[in-house]
């Protein structure tokens, strides 16, 4: 899994992230450099640190509480705050704007100071790419990343803010960059942006370069795929397996209660053997999600924009016989927690252009 929207350099692409503009539904609006150039300076700080901890505050007291030398160079400095990040009351005292009041809290939890780096801690699931023993989680400048001894390989790359570490021994932090990232993907899943709470488009896309295996692939050929979220304002976007798309709908959390589990129990870089997925067909996009227990299987049925337009339970028996039918049929193997027949498929295309939303329980 990865994330952040990157150029074809592997720069970040600030044009695309809004890094120049102002506000287009309010032209006087400033520009962010103008925004946050009226922070420059530990005179203005301290008046948000100040009105962060105590609001609303007269002019008299917040001066005091500041470095500032004169009472007219200390209301310079407020005047270039009430422009945006300050207000005055009717009462003439004064308090933090929304905008204050999400600075105040980055300065306080080190968003754009602090840099955290973590020794390798082992992890108690087995790896997901070589089933060993040997996955770690280390930490360079606020990114988590999940990888194997074993194997070598890397699961996932996952940044989490600073503060997420800071309250955190090593023996937490993974379990807060489980929880942060669940949430991420449901807000992105859910069509709201985590960050700046814009519109998210979704889409299924291959997970592997074409142009590295061929121009195209037969509907039936194996394709690993990943559901891909990108924001239309600020440019946050999230790649990852679709079954993580899964872990909250509802149709997966009652398959797990039925059967005495929680879904939350796994983390997201293995959420457990129990899952499979496959891409049944490309124009449009069909893939099949299915999770196993106890002799029953969940199959999820996922749109090319990402939604689960079917879902269905079957007994072990079933798909099993269905996989046998298909490989006597194709002389292909089919694993029979993911297995599909050509009804299945024609299913989702009508699903996947339907005006209606999708079928879910």
């Amino acid at each position: 899994m990865t994330h952040g929207r990157q150029g074809g350099d592997g720069a970040s692409d600030p044009e695309s992230a809004g890094g120049g503009a102002s506000d287009p539904e309010d032209p006087d609006a400033p520009t962010p450099s103008d925004a946050f150039g009226a922070l420059g300076g530990e005179t203005r700080l301290a008046v948000v640190r100040a009105l962060d901890t105590e609001s609303p505050r007269a002019f008299s007291d917040l001066a005091e509480a500041t470095d500032a030398d004169t009472t007219a160079g200390f209301a310079y400095h407020l005047r270039r705050l009430t422009e945006r990040f300050v207000r005055q009351r009717e009462d003439e005292r004064y308090e933090l704007t929304d905008a204050g009041r999400s600075v105040a809290r980055a300065v306080a939890a080190g968003t754009y100071t602090a840099s955290v780096d973590r020794d390798p801690v082992e992890l108690d699931e087995p790896c997901p790419l070589c089933d060993g023993d040997g996955l770690v989680a280390a930490v360079a400048d606020n990114v988590t990343e999940v990888g194997c001894g074993d194997c070598g390989g890397t699961v996932l790359r996952l940044s989490l803010p600073p503060g997420g570490y800071a309250a955190r021994d090593s023996d937490e932090f993974a379990d807060a960059v489980d929880a942060h990232h669940r949430r991420r993907i449901e807000s992105f899943d859910d069509g709201v942006c985590p960050e700046c709470t814009a519109t998210v488009s979704a889409r299924i896309e291959p997970a592997e370069d074409e142009a590295d295996h061929g121009a195209s692939h037969r509907d039936d050929e194996y394709v690993p795929v990943q559901t891909v979220y990108e924001c239309e304002t600020c440019g946050a976007d999230l790649r990852c397996p679709v079954a993580l798309t899964l872990l909250d709908h509802p149709a997966v959390v009652a398959f797990y209660h039925d059967h005495d589990r929680d879904v939350r129990d796994r983390p997201i870089w293995n959420v457990g053997s129990e899952w499979r997925e496959r891409a049944v067909s490309r124009d449009p996009w069909c893939i099949v999600v299915s999770v196993r227990l106890d002799g029953e299987v969940l199959v999820c049925y996922v749109a090319g924009d990402g939604r689960v337009v079917d879902h269905r339970r079957e007994s072990r028996e079933e798909p099993s016989a269905r996989a046998d039918a298909d490989d006597s049929a194709t002389g292909t193997h089919t694993d029979d927690s993911t297995a599909v027949s050509t009804d299945d498929a024609e299913t989702v295309r009508a699903n996947d252009t339907a005006e209606s939303g999708p079928a879910e329980s």
